[in-house]
């Protein structure tokens, strides 16, 4: 069968013009095999790093090993360029986001992290300001998923406008965006429920009810940052093939993030 392609955001909003004020950015990173360097934009590629800082580590148990053991080095998971991805989720005093985990499965860390998921590091930063990058950064001492080992890959990026699933929306507008949802599909969601690795936009909900989580320093309402995919092209598989989302606080970027699995 062949695939029928999302519809134009204007055919979108034509349909549904009650859309546009739950509309966000987003743009799909879609990544291919190769050798990029600690200047690119990656998914598990090299990081500009700075050598006088030290390199994350996760000192948490395993789930193979619950009596815990020697700290391990995270693992490099994306790197992004406010060149390469200019958006609304770029904060005024950065222009290069880091993401890093640990490369081993934790059931029950504590928050903010995802259950039954590697352990996340995050970083903004300012790239002109790591003058001396670090160029060998220490490999793992353990690992147990090669699922959460990503391959370096280039990436390039698809801008979009993403929508909220119908559970979001107030219950009027969900029978309307349903049966849009059936006219342009191929029997799946191709306008809410964008997936892929992915920077802003609405977070997809394939397992459960839609929820919201405050700010523990604000309690302003989270917004989807990233969205690590599962797929071949990288190797990445968290939970049943499914999304590790990292949430972050609109108001200030300083705040904690919070990551759930999906």
């Amino acid at each position: 069968m062949t695939r029928i392609p999302r519809p134009s955001t204007e055919a979108i909003l034509a349909a549904l013009p009650e859309l546009a004020p739950y509309a966000r950015e987003a743009v799909v990173l879609h990544p291919e095999r190769g050798e990029p360097g600690h200047g690119d934009s990656s998914i598990g590629g090299p990081l500009l790093w700075p050598a006088d800082e030290p390199w994350p580590c996760c000192s948490l148990p395993d789930v193979e090993s619950p009596e815990g053991g020697s700290a391990t080095a995270m693992v490099p998971v994306a790197q992004v360029f406010r060149r390469d991805v200019p958006g609304p989720w770029w904060p005024s005093d950065a222009d290069l986001l880091q993401i890093l985990w640990c490369p081993n499965e934790h059931w029950d860390p504590p928050a903010p992290q995802a259950d039954i998921s590697p352990v996340i590091e995050m970083r903004w930063r300012r790239a002109a300001d790591v003058t001396r990058p670090l160029t060998t950064p220490p490999s793992p001492s353990r690992y147990e998923e090669d699922g959460y080992l990503p391959q370096a890959c280039a990436i390039t990026t698809e801008y979009v406008t993403d929508f909220p699933f119908r559970e979001v929306l107030p219950p009027e507008l969900r029978p309307r965006l349903a049966e849009l949802v059936h006219e342009t599909g191929d029997g799946s969601d191709v306008i809410t429920r964008l997936a892929g690795w992915k920077l802003g936009g609405w977070p997809t909900w394939h397992l459960t009810y839609p929820s919201v989580s405050s700010c523990g320093e604000c309690a302003a309402d989270m917004t989807l940052l990233f969205t690590v995919a599962s797929d071949n092209e990288t190797g990445v598989v968290v939970g049943r093939f499914g999304d590790l989302r990292i949430f972050t606080c609109p108001v200030d970027h300083r705040h904690g993030f919070q990551a759930d699995l999906h």
